[in-house]
């Protein structure tokens, strides 16, 4: 297929994608905000965020670094029985990719952790922001001041 078929597959199907619905002087069929009848798309579940940032605290940052300094050790090791040969360099060639790699992961890891937090956090926030200035507005009728 080529570039041009595949761009008028793509604009052709584009309005199916995006259809829009207005309502006016109504009330919401029932569904919350979006498309009538339509469910919401944003769900967040913050303790599963935050139970995700404890597996990695708890098991795979930890679990990773165990690996590495086991990789470290062996490798070591075999450069040691291989002094002398180009194999030896290779090796600690091989043991400096290894660690930086592993430095790059823990580091992806530890920023994953943090953004699932902020996350959970910032929605939880969210959350109550809206429900403070829900409760917050106050009937324009004047009937309550009866």
């Amino acid at each position: 297929m080529g570039f041009d078929e595949e761009w008028a597959g793509i604009r052709s199907a584009a309005p199916e994608q995006a259809a829009v619905d207005m309502r006016l002087n109504q009330l919401d069929g029932g569904g919350g905000g979006g498309a009538a009848g339509g469910q919401p798309n944003l769900a967040t579940a913050p303790a599963k965020k935050r139970a995700a940032a404890n597996t990695i605290e708890t098991e795979l940052e930890p679990n990773t670094d165990k690996a590495a300094k086991w990789a470290d050790a062996a490798t070591t090791a075999a450069v040691g029985g291989f002094a002398g040969w180009e194999t030896a360099a290779g090796l600690k060639t091989v043991e400096a990719t290894w660690d930086k790699q592993v430095k790059t992961l823990l580091g992806r890891l530890a920023s994953e952790k943090a953004a699932l937090r902020a996350t959970a956090g910032t929605f939880g926030q969210q959350e109550l922001d809206t429900r403070a200035r829900i409760a917050g507005v106050q009937p324009a009728s004047g009937i309550t001041k009866y």
